[in-house]
């Protein structure tokens, strides 16, 4: 056995770890206190942040800034999450400093991702009031939370953390569609106006104007708006309503033209065979554009569902709606299934597009019996999906559905039998009830809700931590 004084010592190996440790190692003075942090983590600021820019220099670094507020936004990169010390912060100045610093993004990351969602947590936390007495017509939201609100001819924004609000007013004497393009750019359209305007919504001005050139080259009125990450789509209606187009525009920065699709004509008294659609949706997996539309005539409703290829111009699927047509529709891309709500029975119904091609695909998840009563009983009522779940508003109320997995799905060629879904009531029991919900919108980690007769939006989220 050799003895110990023949073993090489150990020292040399700790001391140039514990030297590269240190090298690794930045103090920084923030308002004349000491903090001490990595290289690593400051780099996690983002390379266009002063705190990644300041990895380079050796020597202590001074910053004539808030040390407390400084604190918090340290934690936050090196955890991803803020301290529960950030409940007594009034988050504008958090916001503020973020900004100097810039490391906004990790904060909103922090407080308002979409991977926070959890919608059997949700409740009513939050009223934004919108000003004037004109109740909201529409609302589109960002994917972290910044939410655009049509009431009347104005438009109110709020950012991500719902805190700042700006309101520009239109040309429109209402805006009747509204999407988002980015936190400050938004396409508005309306029935009554002719063309589909591109707001500048922090500035306060029309960037461009959109029209489609109809046969009778009266007006051209936008009926609904929708974008995929390429793409934005408008169905715009001539101004004699005797005709229907849909137009596919370059989304990244141009706005050009690239496709008409869907040019309908009315014909005599065959008023079906143009009606516009109201609801655009893209569906990414499947590469098609979802438009439908729907019709009150002498022999009652009646609407169509179309699937679109842009590329070819053509119909992939056609649902045509007469029975009991949606009173409103949506499209689940993570379970490949369609969601409506009839107009006469209320009831929720589901269709799976690994069936697509079926004229009889429908299956009501509720009680079908209601479907022949002609009662009307789901007219007003709303139906929108997120991740995955498809939240659906009876008056006052929302229910969400949810599939459940049960057994094994036995598999045919075209789809899987046995897709089992269940029906939940939203929020508690003091947030439920009261005026008809007239829309529904998700973005971050809240929906956004509007109701008839109120001039305000009701914000709905799961707790955050730190806020």
């Amino acid at each position: 056995m050799p003895s110990l004084a023949s073993s090489p010592p150990c020292s040399h190996g700790f001391q140039s770890k514990s030297q590269d440790f240190k090298s690794n190692v930045l103090t920084i003075d923030v308002g004349g206190h000491l903090f001490q942090t990595t290289k690593q983590t400051l780099a996690l600021a983002g390379p266009n942040s002063i705190l990644s820019q300041a990895c380079d220099d050796k020597n202590v670094i001074f910053i004539d800034r808030d040390p407390e507020l400084f604190a918090i936004l340290l934690s936050l990169l090196r955890t991803g999450n803020l301290s529960s010390k950030a409940k007594g912060i009034d988050l504008q100045d958090l916001i503020f400093e973020a900004k100097f610093y810039g490391i906004e993004d990790v904060l909103v990351g922090s407080l308002s991702n979409p991977s926070q969602f959890e919608a059997f947590n949700l409740e009513k936390s939050l009223v934004l009031s919108l000003n004037g007495r004109d109740e909201p017509n529409c609302m589109s939201t960002t994917p972290y939370g910044s939410v655009h609100v049509a009431h009347g001819s104005k438009i109110t924004s709020f950012d991500w953390s719902l805190r700042k609000k700006s309101t520009i007013l239109t040309e429109f004497s209402a805006v009747d569609s509204l999407l988002s393009i980015s936190p400050v750019i938004a396409a508005a359209g309306a029935t009554d106006f002719s063309g589909l305007q591109i707001l500048d919504l922090e500035k306060g001005f029309v960037r461009e104007t959109l029209s489609w050139e109809n046969v009778t080259r009266s007006s051209s009125t936008v009926q609904g708006i929708g974008s995929s990450p390429d793409f934005l789509f408008t169905s715009f209606e001539s101004g004699r309503r005797n005709s229907s187009a849909i137009m596919v525009y370059d989304l990244q920065g141009s706005f050009r033209p690239v496709a008409e699709i869907g040019h309908c004509e009315v014909y005599g008294a065959d008023l079906g065979s143009a009606i516009p659609a109201t609801k655009l949706n893209w569906v990414p997996s499947y590469n098609l554009l979802m438009a439908s539309g729907s019709h009150s005539g002498p022999h009652g409703v009646m609407g169509n569902i179309k699937f679109w290829d842009i590329r070819s111009g053509n119909v992939v699927w056609e649902l045509k709606e007469n029975v009991d047509c949606f009173a409103d529709v949506t499209v689940m891309d993570n379970l490949s299934a369609i969601f409506k709500v009839g107009v006469n029975s209320g009831e929720v119904f589901f269709s799976d597009m690994r069936n697509m091609g079926a004229e009889n695909s429908w299956e009501c998840l509720g009680n079908k019996r209601k479907a022949m009563t002609g009662k009307k009983e789901g007219v007003g009522c709303k139906i929108q999906s997120h991740n995955n779940q498809v939240f659906c508003s009876k008056g006052g109320n929302l229910e969400l559905w949810s599939e459940v997995m049960v057994g094994s799905l036995r598999k045919t060629d075209n789809y899987a039998d046995g897709r089992v879904f269940r029906k939940n009531l939203m929020g508690r029991e003091k947030d439920m009830g009261g005026s008809r919900i007239t829309n529904l919108q998700f973005g971050g980690n809240k929906m956004f809700v509007t109701r008839k007769d109120q001039q305000f939006v009701e914000v709905w989220q799961s707790s955050v931590r730190g806020f």
